[in-house]
């Protein structure tokens, strides 16, 4: 059983940053592939980024691609989403999910555990 807990959300103007925080509280997920996702009010969740167990490997969500970084540290059991360049439609609830594995999916039925959700709004 893996319990995620995000951070580090809130509101930002338009072009600018923020980092999101996902703790888990599994002793090492050095076995789980982590993903990010997303939902906007009235709209499916959507995959953003993911990073493999060993941190070798990446994928993103073209709208992000070039914006965003999604990294972690697993001495830490935590994962990362640097978000920069921020636009409007980067609005969402984000969330944090893992998967047991290294594949790098990108649908939510994939991943077995997700956090709770945090808010992020870009205001223009």
């Amino acid at each position: 059983q893996v319990q995620l807990v995000e951070s580090g959300g809130g509101l930002v103007q338009a072009g600018g940053s923020l980092r999101l925080s996902c703790a888990a509280s599994r002793r090492t997920l050095s076995s789980y592939t982590m993903g990010w996702f997303r939902q906007a009010p009235g709209k499916e969740r959507e995959f953003v980024a993911a990073n493999s167990w060993a941190g070798s490997s990446t994928l993103y969500a073209d709208s992000v691609k070039g914006r965003f970084t999604i990294s972690r540290d697993n001495a830490k059991n935590t994962v990362y989403l640097q978000m920069n360049s921020l636009k409007p439609e980067d609005t969402a609830v984000y969330y944090c999910a893992a998967r047991l594995g290294s594949g790098l999916e990108t649908g939510t039925y994939a991943y077995a555990y997700w956090g709770q959700g945090i808010q992020v709004t870009v205001s223009s």
